[in-house]
């Protein structure tokens, strides 16, 4: 039954797995490899490491609709230690992350989080023109890496943003997600290595967008896991710093 799923020649009982989707996935702050094995008793912390990792792993579905008709989109420095500090959008150790949010009245919608290599306008529009349906108002600060989203067919509304205190007045949202973001690795997880940032992304987007219906939220993944591939523990330890 397990054959061909992230479930795929595991060694832990099925009891273990699903309880631990549970746990992630309806317990508010998440979980930790270290409150893991400790809330289900396991005897290594790398069997309670792969297991969330894996799991993470089936938490982004192949299918998953676009965002759509207004949205907030920024990028962040997330994680690592602030040295080398050159420049507002350079900081060494960090993992650049850019985001979009849906605008629903004063609130957030559904999001999305996505680990890039730069803040150029390749990478930036790039994640745009796969997250975000075409024709949707996007604002942004006044960046030049998103200038071109108005010939790429979407409602540019570019806003020039000053101070960092002044972004958070122009696009509340999605600082609000970033801001949500970071304390739940500073606080869960006690910080992250950038090698496996996207997969915490896609946790945190995952809990995010399900935030009101989290028995809904482990139901949905135990779907998902039924439908994605076999992980190895290799391949997760080769996962690159980029996502």
């Amino acid at each position: 039954m397990t054959a061909g799923t992230v479930l795929h020649g595991t060694r832990t009982a099925l009891t273990l797995w699903f309880w631990a989707a549970y746990l992630v996935t309806t317990h508010t702050p998440g979980m930790s490899a270290v409150q893991l094995r400790r809330q289900l008793g396991m005897a290594r912390y790398e069997t309670a490491w792969t297991l969330l990792h894996k799991l993470r792993r089936a938490m982004v579905r192949p299918d998953r609709e676009v965002l759509h008709n207004e949205v907030e989109a920024d990028e962040a420095y997330v994680g690592g230690r602030e040295e080398g500090l050159s420049g507002g959008r350079r900081l060494e150790g960090k993992a650049l992350v850019v985001g979009a949010v849906e605008v629903r009245g004063r609130g957030c919608g559904r999001t999305r989080l996505r680990v890039v290599p730069d803040a150029s306008a390749r990478s930036l529009t790039g994640f745009i023109r796969t997250n975000v349906e075409p024709n949707t108002i996007v604002w942004t600060d006044g960046w030049q890496g998103y200038a071109s989203l108005a010939g790429m067919g979407y409602r540019h509304r570019p806003r020039t943003q000053g101070t960092p205190q002044q972004a958070l007045v122009l696009l509340p949202r999605i600082h609000q997600v970033f801001g949500n973001l970071q304390t739940w690795l500073r606080g869960t997880h006690h910080g992250v290595s950038t090698k496996h940032m996207q997969a915490y992304l896609d946790e945190f987007t995952f809990r995010f967008n399900r935030r009101r219906t989290p028995m809904a939220a482990f139901q949905t993944l135990l779907g998902l896991g039924g439908q994605q591939s076999p992980t190895t523990y290799k391949e997760l330890y080769a996962v690159e710093s980029t996502g």
